[in-house]
């Protein structure tokens, strides 16, 4: 799953979904394709070459997890978010951050797994269609068996047989209830043992009543479970978890100690120097078996406003070499996001109407408002960046929302006179805009 694409091929992917901020976008993408440079390497040299962390500094709503997030589906990776205030240090309720390694290690092994159930599901079907054909023709054991059962087999594949209610012996998925050490920040260890247990209690099989369509569906899980080896999916995760797994650490400057070393500062002090092995190169002990941190490439982000990264503890800042400052996004950025990415609100909007049968459509002097009115809110009150979009198009659309059902088959035009009047009370009550925008 190891991404080929140059780095101008990577911004350009980026491109369709993120608005601007291209020297964010240059940086992840030669990571990336540092990534696949690395792994030509003969393996003497390939151990040496750790991968070269990334810090984004920026406000909040312009891009930062996006970037992260699309870059990691680009890559095939197995890709984890995390807030960096969710931890704490070793010693106190709460997470730590070894856990963050053990969650990349869980989502490889569901993508890897995934994957392998993808790869044997024809052969599923097949065996799932010899089962379901049992269980529609018990003990026919005459000699015309072999025509009744290929009629049958025709009848269910031209759909005729869907709605007949059949029932199926399958596996339970609610074994003996076990409530372990259920107490914060032990989590990881009441997961650990739920799984141990689970294995002493094996899945007990019971019977259901269902469709045939439905039937057909569950002996088609319950066979891709097991046509797929668990051995090999661990083995294939660990390998792409180790080797091209992405971690976010999201609102790290929150961890950032102040001048006062109050006991919070301290701790989030604590929750730095226990980063700084996970980040450089360690070995973490997971449900799967130990997991090696030395080729994880973390990207960290934050908007720093009250702190800067040289607030970070020195030995951290040396483990995020790389930086990149993200631009608050102006007037023609915002109309951009309206109206250039793939998953622009305007197109999810539109497609959301359509199946009201309403003819939604947009004038451009509607966005350059909303364009306008998002840029002036965010100057004016909290900048949250693109998120304001959101709550600006919810207010713009609201009525039309609501009333939809009943307007089946019109087309309805937003023109920038729409737009103003349906912003117009927070137009005019500036307080008011502070609560509601």
């Amino acid at each position: 799953m190891e991404s080929t694409l140059t780095p101008r091929e990577i911004v350009s992917e980026l491109d369709k979904f993120i608005i601007g901020q291209q020297e964010a976008k240059k940086m992840v993408a030669i990571a990336l394709r540092n990534r696949w440079r690395r792994r030509q390497l003969d393996p003497e040299l390939r151990d040496e070459i750790a991968p070269k962390n990334i810090l984004m500094i920026g406000p909040t709503g312009v891009g930062k997890t996006e970037i992260a997030r699309r870059l990691a589906k680009l890559a095939g990776s197995p890709f984890y978010k995390v807030e960096a205030t969710k931890f704490t240090e070793v010693g106190y309720v709460g997470r730590d951050v070894e856990s963050m390694i053990r969650d990349l290690m869980e989502i490889g092994v569901n993508m890897v797994k995934e994957e392998e159930a993808k790869r044997v599901r024809l052969k599923a079907e097949a065996n799932a269609e010899e089962k379901l054909l049992d269980i529609l023709l018990p003990n026919i054991k005459s000699d015309d068996s072999h025509n009744t059962r290929e009629k049958f087999r025709e009848l269910w594949r031209q759909g005729k047989l869907d709605d007949r209610l059949v029932e199926v012996n399958i596996r339970s998925s609610s074994g003996p209830r076990i409530e372990v050490m259920a107490i914060p920040g032990m989590e990881d260890m009441e997961m650990q043992f739920k799984d141990m247990f689970s294995r002493f209690f094996p899945k007990k099989k019971k019977s259901k009543k269902v469709k045939v369509k439905e039937a057909f569906e569950l002996l088609v899980q319950e066979e891709c479970e097991r046509l797929v080896d668990m051995d090999k999916v661990i083995e294939m995760a660990k390998e792409r978890v180790e080797q091209s797994g992405i971690i976010f650490i999201d609102e790290i400057d929150k961890i950032c100690g102040g001048n006062g070393q109050t006991k919070a500062e301290v701790s989030r002090e604590g929750v730095q120097r226990d980063l700084l092995p996970v980040v450089e190169g360690c070995v973490v002990n997971t449900k799967y078996g130990m997991v090696k941190t030395d080729h994880i490439l973390f990207i960290a982000a934050g908007a720093f406003h009250l702190s800067k990264p040289s607030d970070l503890v020195p030995e951290l800042q040396g483990r995020f070499p790389l930086r990149v400052e993200l631009k608050s996004l102006t007037k023609d950025d915002f109309y951009r996001i309206l109206t250039e990415p793939q998953n622009a609100l305007t197109k999810q909007y539109k497609a959301l109407l359509a199946t009201e049968d309403i003819d939604l459509e947009f004038t451009d002097s509607a966005l350059k408002e909303m364009a306008s009115f998002a840029q002036k809110i965010n100057e004016e009150t909290e900048n949250i960046g693109a998120r304001r979009l959101y709550t600006l198009m919810e207010k713009i659309l609201a009525d039309l929302s609501f009333e939809a059902p009943e307007m089946k088959g019109q087309k309805v035009v937003i023109d920038a006179e729409y737009v103003k009047d349906k912003l117009k009370d927070v137009e005019e009550n500036r307080d008011l805009s502070r609560y509601i925008l």
